[in-house]
């Protein structure tokens, strides 16, 4: 199969839509390619991958159950029979002489670019979408390129490839009929914007990932590991027997209110699909309440999952832990993993299980970060796309959404906008803090209109005002230490790891507790269940911790110290503070002091807004005063510090695997470090012999930290951790390194960001 030369100069113009009835149908050139054929010609079996009992899948038997797998995949947004083609595209390759070689004989080590021919035939088909897909399906999706790419992967180097000889694979044609039309969503014609036909091209190369994988992890493996859970339906049952004794007899004024706010989002079912807020102080009883909303509306909707976007990894655990006992475990599904295998290509049974073993959300209730929400979106890798086309038709609920981080507020609201209106998402912004990202959704999505849930936002901040704020002066880490040891239950929140650390060993040692995500998330829950524990009888606690306690951490101080940061950080951390109301907002004290030396440089900008706003405003804890310091903060630089990296230019152009590289929500690459302990034992044997699986990932996830790049290189040279950075993850092997109280000695270089 040769192509002519070609150059994929408008990607919008390699499409030729044609309205049909229920859609719009993708038509090949008349005279280029015989697309349906007459099965004929000497009868060969042709196959794919190897059994467990030593037979081989015939290559039909795969390509026809990936297209029904893709297709279906893709009827959740109206693409099921483009997804379907795609599958019967996506290894036409392997038909070739040396692709069954390849498959037969594993001592044949010729690579075989399979993906190759059917990307030509989507092409000649005129269909760019299935091109990019089925190019990308083992290796990563491919930029554009352009006609004198004769090598590389972009996909312009892959339409130029001659396939002839060994590699022609025009065999095919004996046993699939792949047909000349296929339906595929009418918006997506409607509108030639190369932005939404980017998004588009991802969620379809996801179904067609995830389909691919699915078969093959049945065929190589045995049973096929569907994702498991009952409804949501009877998700929403459950829930609503949970809440039914606050709903019914509310333990105080406070529960009360909280419950009014529970009521409403209960009533969520009654909402339709689309665009909104839930403006809710801190302590109203966020988590669980945007749980019911999203529950609720999903039941009412027929939506098929809800997922839960939380800033931080470090708070996944507890609130998988709510959702666990209110839902039932295996009805939720906690994504911790940075792991990211390589997008090889190769098809060794190594490189299979590396793959099969990537997360594909497939969960009724699924909980993971934001770093992996937002990067999944703008990936190209293998790995990482896959889940994506299980977001469509959920309920998306960002908690914390002050946290998406500004240089990516338009990429990400651009992201949710499309999800909305094309995907069939009901998204919802959660937050106590509500960043004005009304003007951002005007501009990139002006047909959405975004609601609010909650009743009365500005009157519940007055309910829930529970605090008082006090100006400090400039502390070193001794003399901070100080002033905390003349108060038996204090939590103090620092910047940086480094500074958390210096601080508490500064502390007397009785009722001292440090948390920090050098932790691996069970330890830290189980310090956290101690300190609650602490605080409730009245015993000495003292707490130093980074700002992974102020998302979405359930803790009750008497007293809360704050370094300057942004002012949705003081206002999380003062929800730390006399959270349950039993004492007065004259007693319950939120000190806000600076620290001895300069401050991250990422943080320069919200310490700055944080300030003019302290110094204008006597109540910061106040709708008026939040708005004018995300005013400040959003608004001064324009849209250039709010899309910094030109993610929105690079997906016009098609350039998938620029746009992974630039979208980084987190400037320094981190790698995972698996701690072995007593109950993890099984799974690092598994893991060291490479026996990759998701099961298997996910449980290590609970046992994982997250280090920078420098720093797990010093681990590495120092023989503290086991090296599989090609993997993405290394393995604890000096145990002394890692203490419980404190989590992995690693050394952290002055200026970085706690996370």
């Amino acid at each position: 199969m040769a192509s002519e030369r070609l150059n994929v100069t408008d990607v919008c113009d390699v499409v030729e839509f044609h309205e049909s009835a229920g859609g719009v149908a993708l038509y090949g050139q008349e005279g280029r390619w015989t697309l349906s054929t007459q099965r004929g010609g000497k009868k060969m079996d042709y196959v794919t991958h190897l059994k467990p009992d030593g037979t081989y899948q015939p290559l039909r038997e795969h390509e026809e159950n990936v297209a029904a797998l893709a297709g279906e995949f893709a009827a959740a947004f109206g693409a099921q029979e483009h997804g379907h083609r795609t599958g019967l595209l996506h290894d036409i390759g392997k038909y070739s002489a040396n692709g069954q070689k390849r498959q037969r004989d594993p001592a044949h080590t010729a690579k075989v670019d399979h993906a190759s021919a059917g990307a030509q035939m989507a092409w000649q088909m005129r269909d760019c979408v299935a091109a990019f897909a089925v190019a990308g399906h083992h290796g990563g999706l491919p930029d554009r390129g352009d006609k004198t790419n004769d090598g590389g992967g972009t996909l312009c180097a892959r339409l130029n490839k001659h396939l002839t000889g060994g590699n022609d694979p025009s065999a095919w044609k004996t046993e699939i009929e792949i047909p000349a039309k296929a339906r595929f969503p009418a918006w997506l014609a409607a509108e030639k914007d190369a932005r939404r036909l980017a998004m588009y091209t991802r969620m379809l190369f996801s179904c067609l990932v995830d389909a691919d994988y699915l078969d093959t992890e049945t065929a190589i493996q045995g049973g096929q590991p569907r994702g498991e859970g009952e409804t949501t339906e009877r998700l929403l049952e459950k829930l609503n027997a949970h809440v039914a004794p606050w709903l019914e007899a509310p333990a105080n004024e406070l529960c009360a209110k909280r419950s009014a706010i529970l009521a409403r989002c209960l009533r969520g079912g009654e909402d339709e699909r689309g665009l909104y807020t839930l403006t809710v102080p801190t302590g109203g009883g966020k988590t669980i309440s945007s749980l019911a909303f999203a529950l609720s509306h999903a039941a009412k909707h027929g939506l098929k999952r809800v997922i839960y976007v939380v800033p931080y990894t470090s708070i996944i655990l507890q609130n998988t832990d709510v959702f666990d006992e209110v839902l039932g475990a295996e009805n939720v599904l906690e994504h911790h993993s940075q792991v990211e295998f390589a997008d090889d290509g190769e098809e060794t049974s190594e490189a299979y299980r590396k793959r099969l073993a990537c997360e594909n959300w497939d969960a009724p209730v699924v909980v993971t970060t934001a770093v992996q929400f937002f990067e999944s979106l703008y990936a190209a890798k293998t790995s990482k796309c896959r889940k994506l086309h299980h977001i469509a038709n959920s309920v998306v609920i960002f908690d914390e959404a002050q946290t998406i981080p500004v240089p990516f507020l338009m990429p990400c609201v651009s992201a949710i906008g499309e999800l909305v209106q094309h995907y069939g998402v009901t998204a919802v912004l959660c937050t106590a803090t509500q960043p004005a990202l009304g003007r951002l959704f005007k501009q990139l999505a002006p047909t959405l209109v975004q609601r609010e849930i909650a009743p009365d936002p500005d009157g519940l901040f007055d309910d829930f005002r529970r605090v008082s704020f006090q100006r400090e002066g400039v502390f070193t880490p001794e003399e901070l230490a100080g002033r905390l040891a003349e108060v038996e239950q204090v939590l103090c929140i620092v910047n940086t790891r480094k500074r958390a650390q210096q601080v508490y060993e500064g502390l007397p040692e009785e009722g001292r507790f440090h948390l920090s995500t050098l932790m691996i998330p069970t330890d830290r829950e189980e310090t956290l269940n101690v300190i609650r524990a602490r605080l409730r009888t009245g015993q000495v606690c003292r707490v130093v911790s980074t700002s992974l306690v102020e998302a979405g951490v359930d803790v009750d101080f008497p007293s809360v110290w704050r370094e300057l940061a942004g002012l949705d950080s003081i206002l999380q951390a003062a929800g730390r503070c006399n959270r349950e109301g039993k004492r007065s907002a004259a007693e319950s004290v939120v000190h806000v002091f600076d620290a001895e030396g300069d401050p991250p440089l990422s943080m320069m900008q919200q310490r700055e807004a944080a300030m003019e706003v302290m110094g204008e405003f006597e109540e910061i804890n106040t709708r008026p005063a939040i708005r004018a310091y995300f005013n400040r903060l959003l608004w001064v630089k324009g849209d250039d510090a709010l899309d910094a990296k030109r993610i929105l230019n690079s997906e016009r152009a098609c350039t998938f695997r620029k746009t992974a590289e630039a979208f980084r929500l987190i400037d320094a690459d981190t790698c995972t470090v698996y701690v072995p302990n007593e109950g993890n034992a099984e799974d690092i044997a598994q893991l060291r012999a490479g026996l990759y699986s998701r099961a298997l990932i996910r449980r290590l996830g609970r046992s994982s930290v997250n280090v920078y790049q420098n720093e797990y290189k010093n681990l590495v040279f120092a023989g503290i951790v086991e090296d599989h950075q090609e993997d993405g993850f290394g393995i604890l092997i000096q145990p002394d390194a890692y203490k419980p109280k404190c989590g992995l000695s690693t050394e952290v270089g002055d200026g970085f960001l706690a996370k």
